[in-house]
């Protein structure tokens, strides 16, 4: 008996051991035709080959992109914001005619002329605007949220949806599959019991059935009756409303925009709308002729973990190696891979001003400490790091020479820009970029020196080294 016993268990092991072999084989063929980073492709064979079975299950969870063949379908079926870009040059020696034909190559669209822009601070001035807007619509609404929350203000999101589909409106209302709430989503539910249309973003109550955790919709988009557009980095909860003195508050920047490009924001939407759902949504409705009410142009540019992966980080390059004189960044997470750090180092070497705001303590402690660990050689080459006192700001604003902006859903950090899909505005406009230029100035606390890194505990540098090896996941 006790020879038999012997006998399996070698067996088994030798079973095992093959298995192994041909299950970390074969995702190190996936991995040697599919990933383009060597730091990453090392990575996933090293653990595909310590521990075959786990690192198989663990690759195939959040190393497999699922999304390209079906994203690349819908890029061919839905495209309306096309079309030559209007870009009003002032002659062939500005330095932004190559960011606006960069960014142009980067997302086959063209810059559109004749928009009017508004900021719009915190819920408190963007809430009502866009529930407004809701209660005018005439013909169609399209709404994308990462986080909605059925509390004070979504309610009134949620009826305000309801009303309009009453009355005939065609409404859409997409929620992220996690940000939304993963296992109860208490506001998709209220829209379903209301009759209103909506889905939840890459979702499956089914854990093994959700292979996308790390793949979020982090766009926030509001289009109504085609003509009328909202972006931003805000989100629909109390939270986000700062006279009502929430317990956590968030404060944010969010867009209202008339004009031509609301037709390249309609065109995001209802994209991902159809990555979503499998529903088609054209015509009139949706795409109406629109005059233009400012002279701001402007273009979107959104990204996602497909083909379109990195568009925004290489609009982000693009427009740091066009400044010549100043670089102003604010962001609630600054964590950005090597060669935007090193591109920023190298802007700020040959002498631009590069200023950047983050949170003095963000929402999430562990970001802190990574970006500590992160900043250190930025901070030698000259660039200054201020940090804006509470409450917590989750605005995303960059604005190049007084001159280019860029604002909307992306942070500086690589979840946002190789993982999640966001959107963001590109505005070429002084008046717009001064604007911004004062917000971030008004929330300039105290710089963070290298003295300050230096003064850390030995613990605490640990602490943050460690944190970081996690960055491109944070």
């Amino acid at each position: 008996m006790n020879d038999f016993w012997l006998t399996f268990h070698l067996v088994r092991a030798d079973v095992v051991f093959s298995v192994g072999l041909v299950v970390a084989a074969c995702v190190t063929w996936h991995v040697l035709l599919r990933k383009r980073e060597v730091a990453s492709a090392v990575g996933w064979i090293g653990l595909a080959w310590f521990a075959p079975i786990t690192g198989a299950l663990v690759y195939f969870v959040f190393g497999v992109n699922r999304v390209q063949r079906r994203a690349r379908r819908l890029r061919s079926t839905i495209r309306r914001g096309g079309g030559r870009s209007a870009w009003p040059s002032p002659g062939d020696d500005d330095h932004l005619d190559p960011l606006e034909r960069g960014i142009g190559r980067i997302t086959a669209r063209p810059t559109l002329p004749g928009n009017a822009l508004q900021i719009l601070h915190d819920g408190d001035q963007g809430y009502p605007l866009m529930l407004e807007a809701i209660g005018q619509a005439t013909r169609t609404v399209g709404l994308s949220s990462y986080i909605f929350h059925l509390d004070q203000w979504g309610t009134k999101f949620v009826d305000a949806l309801a009303a309009a589909k009453d009355r005939g409106v065609e409404v859409r209302v997409l929620i992220d599959g996690i940000g939304g709430g993963w296992l109860r989503s208490p506001v998709y539910r209220a829209l379903a019991a209301k009759g209103v249309t909506a889905a939840r973003f890459l979702h499956s109550p089914l854990p093994w059935r959700m292979p996308f955790l790390n793949l979020r919709s982090h766009k926030k988009i509001l289009v109504v009756d085609g003509r009328i557009g909202f972006t931003g980095g805000l989100n629909i909860a109390d939270e986000n409303v700062m006279a009502t003195n929430p317990k956590t508050p968030v404060q944010d920047t969010h867009f209202r925009i008339d004009g031509p490009v609301v037709c390249q924001l309609t065109e995001a939407f209802l994209q991902d709308w159809s990555f979503a759902t499998d529903e088609d949504l054209d015509g009139d409705a949706w795409f109406p002729d629109i005059d233009g009410p400012g002279d701001a142009p402007a273009r979107i540019i959104d990204s996602g973990p497909d083909e379109d992966i990195e568009k925004i980080e290489f609009a982000v390059l693009q427009a740091v190696a066009c400044a010549r004189t100043s670089i102003a960044i604010m962001t609630p997470y600054f964590l950005p891979d090597e060669r935007l750090m090193t591109a920023l180092s190298l802007a700020s070497i040959r002498g631009v001003s590069v200023d950047i705001v983050i949170p003095e303590i963000s929402d999430h402690r562990f970001i802190d400490w990574a970006t500590w660990a992160n900043v250190g050689p930025l901070l030698s080459d000259g660039a200054r790091i201020w940090r804006c006192p509470p409450p917590f700001r989750h605005s995303k604003v960059m604005v190049v020479d007084g001159e280019w902006s860029m604002v909307g859903s992306c942070n500086w950090d690589m979840r946002s820009f190789r993982l999640n899909f966001e959107l963001c505005l590109e505005v070429y406009s002084n008046a717009f970029a001064e604007t911004l230029s004062a917000l971030m100035q008004s929330n300039r606390g105290k710089s963070l020196t290298q003295a300050d890194l230096d003064g850390r505990t030995l613990p605490a540098r640990l602490r943050d080294a460690g944190v970081r090896l996690m960055l491109p996941y944070l």
